[in-house]
This record gives structure tokens, sequence and C-alpha cells, in this order.
């Protein structure tokens, strides 16, 4: 077992960050655009039905202990005066696109960290406590006055992004809270492991087989150590974050593009599933479209019914944003699921299917294709006039409205209308409701 850290003399680690997280965000703009909503306890389902889950609790919901991911039959029998309302997440990117306007009139946006999350740099003249703290009220009360009075949020203020983080969860709703340089790591040992983000069930077993079963015994070995432990360098790089040093972030890029759709329990047969997955494939190429990106796996997935584990499988593409040749490769797929779903006991039952453009890659700028000028039906010609059509189909979809023209059926029944939703950690651009 490693030796406990020698006690060193931390360099001043100064406040730098504010970090603000709304509450109970899409409860609450629910409660904000119906008056009759307010005071209630209220959960946001994707669907009507109660075999789906809350995406989100309003405050009044989460004190019966119904939260998000809470089974909408499970809430019902918690809080028998509980209102269950349908997702509008168009409404809820016109909110956070207000709330970010609101922040930027009192201090710049750093990094829009989702849909309900925000974090922001500290200057020099921003980050003593009473500067800092005056600061973060006057952004709370602007969204409030300015967006909605629903709107609450907690903030957290600290030397570096995590702990701001993790200060705006220290006291919900509505909290302020400021970890300073030199009350840490101490004022972090009562937070569990798994509220850091990246240590989850996984990390956590392997933690604790190192011997390490809190934050304080992390924080009580030498930097090295709590690396080797972790099991590489990030490791070490949590030690400096807990301690308060500020450090660089590091870089992202996206890597898959995907939707996912919860069908309602009378559209869980083959049939309905394979519309739907053609929409959600639709939808994610066109977002590979606009972003610039290519393609070369294709994922299918689903959830069947009262069952806990996933089914996929996958294709290979060669290197595309054509919605044809997505449409093509998904078609090879449906036998696979298919198959899958009759060997079941309860037979062809699926709760949840999702399609997920892996592998990308940025697309050069437009060139020219050689193969444009051959025959039609040369398969050297084929993508390039697909890929022209489908661009096409984009612009005429932005311009008059989502369905205004697709590929395939359109019935007209809920199977064609899988709408958009906030992935975590992912914010739709507005055209995305217009696919």
């Amino acid at each position: 077992m490693s030796e406990p850290a020698p006690a060193l003399a931390l360099p001043p680690r100064p406040l730098r960050w504010l970090f603000l997280d709304l509450n109970s965000y899409f409860a609450s703009v629910e409660q904000q655009l119906n008056p009759d909503l307010r005071g209630r306890p209220i959960i946001v389902a994707p669907v009507a039905s109660d075999t789906t889950v809350a995406i989100a609790a309003s405050v009044e919901a989460k004190k019966y202990g119904i939260g998000t991911g809470t089974p909408v039959w499970e809430a019902k029998r918690l809080c028998r005066d509980l209102i269950v309302t349908p997702g509008r997440h168009d409404k809820y990117v016109e909110y956070h696109h207000a709330i970010i306007e609101e922040i930027w009139k009192h201090i710049p946006v750093t990094a829009v960290c989702s849909i309900d999350e925000v974090a922001c740099r500290l200057l020099d003249n921003e980050n003593d406590p009473e500067t800092a703290i005056a600061l973060a009220r006057r952004i709370k009360a602007g969204i409030r006055a300015n967006v909605g009075e629903c709107l609450t949020s907690s903030v957290g203020i600290a030397p570096n992004r995590l702990l701001a983080k993790l200060a705006s969860d220290m006291q919900k709703p509505d909290g302020l809270t400021v970890l300073h340089g030199d009350e840490l790591p101490h004022r972090l040992f009562d937070i569990r492991l798994r509220d850091i983000a990246g240590i989850g069930a996984k990390m956590e077993r392997r933690l604790a087989q190192q011997g390490i079963l809190d934050i304080r015994q992390l924080c009580e070995r030498r930097p090295r150590d709590a690396g080797t432990a972790w099991g590489g360098v990030n490791g070490d790089r949590l030690w400096y974050l807990l301690h308060g040093f500020d450090l660089p972030e590091k870089p992202t890029q996206s890597r898959t593009i995907g939707h996912s759709h919860v069908l309602s329990p009378r559209k869980r047969g083959f049939e309905p599933v394979r519309l739907t997955a053609r929409r959600l494939a639709l939808k994610a190429a066109s977002r590979l479209r606009r972003k610039g990106y290519a393609s070369r796996l294709l994922v299918l997935h689903a959830r069947f019914e009262d069952d806990k584990s996933r089914w996929h499988s996958s294709i290979r593409l060669p290197g595309t944003q054509d919605s044809f040749a997505v449409l093509s490769a998904l078609d090879t797929l449906f036998p696979r699921l298919k198959a899958a779903g009759r060997a079941r006991p309860g037979g062809f039952a699926i709760r949840m299917i999702g399609v997920t453009l892996a592998e990308i890659t940025p697309v050069g700028g437009d060139q020219g294709s050689l193969f444009a000028a051959l025959d039609p039906d040369d398969p050297l010609a084929r993508e390039t006039r697909t890929l022209s059509l489908s661009k096409a189909m984009d612009a005429i979809n932005e311009k008059f409205g989502r369905h205004a023209v697709s590929l395939g059926p359109m019935d007209g029944s809920r199977t064609d209308r899988v709408g958009t939703k906030i992935a975590f950690g992912r914010i739709p651009d507005m055209d995305e409701f217009h696919e």
C-alpha cells in the first residue's frame, strides 16, 4: 500500500471559475410556460406511458424521492398528485439560448457544458470572494427577472472548473457555494467519489482494489501514486484538481452522431420500429452533412421490453454523408434485429430504438466529382448524385419545415414524428427541429 503523502506547502489557488447549474431545468421551463404547474410536483417524460421514465423532475417532485430515471409508474406511486407532461425540447433550447444571452450581459461564457450548465472563467478583477459572490447573485437575479421567474440556479465558485461544478451541487435548489483554496482538499472529504465526473462504477471498483474508498484516501496519496491507482495520467491530474490547481482543459471532439427514440407501447412492433429507425438515420445523416463530417460505421441499437441489456449490430460505410447510402446500409441490419426479436420469449417488442453514425471524420472543401458526368446508373456516379439530392432535401426542409420532403414512407402517424430531444452534454441546433 502506498504511503500517505507528506504535508505540502501549496501555492495560492485563487478563485478562477464560476459554474452555473439550472435547477430541474426541463421541469422549470414547463412551469414557466404553464403557470398552472407552478409549485406542483411534475415530471417530464418522453412519451405518455407508464412504462417510460422521467427525464426531469420538478423541485416539488424531488421531495417525494422522484428524479431523472424514475419509472413513471413508480413516480405516480410515490406522489398521487404528480403531473406528467411531455417534453418540449425545442422550448428548452429556446430558453437555453435566452439564459446564455443573459449570462453574457454579466460575464463572458467560457464553456456551455450542457443544456443546463455553464462555466465562466473569472478575470483578475472579478475573483476576490466578495466580487465573485456579487457577480453570481446578479446572474441568478438576471435570469429570474429577464428569462423566467421559475428558472432558479445553483452556482459554484472555485479555483478550477471541476471544483466549481462540485460546489454548484452542494446547495440545491437556488444555492451559492464558494470553495476557497485554503479549504482544499479537506472541504471535499464528505463528497462521494461517484460525484466526480469520470468516476463511475467500474472506476470506483478499481480504486477500491487499490485501497481508495473515498476522496480523503485519494488525496492522501502522493500525486504519482494517485495516478497509478487510477490507471493512468488522469489520476495524477485529478489529484491536482482536487487540491485546487487550475489545469488546462483537455480538448474534446465529436466521435459519433446519433439519435434514439422511446416508442409508445402500441408502436413496438417490427414495422413501426423500422420506420422510426429510418427517420432517426435521416436525422443523423442530415446532422452529419451540416457539421461537415463523413461516417465509416453505422450502428443500430435497441432495447427490448423488460430487458436491461441492449442489442446492437453494425456495418461498415464507405466514408459517406449521403442519406441514400446510410439507409441502404440500415436495410441490411434490420433482418438481424428482426431475428433477435423473434428469438425472444416475448416476441418482437422493442421499447427503444437508436441509430448512430460512428468513426466520423471532417470532410474537405467542396470539390466537383470526376464521376458526376457518368451515366446516372453507373455505380461511381450514383453516390455523387444522391448526395447532391440529400443536400437539396436539407435545404427544402430547412425552408419549408420538417417532412416537407423525405425518403421512404411517411404515413403521418406518430412513428414518423421522432422529433428532437436533448442529449446529455449536447444542445441540438435549432435546425434539427426542422428535420
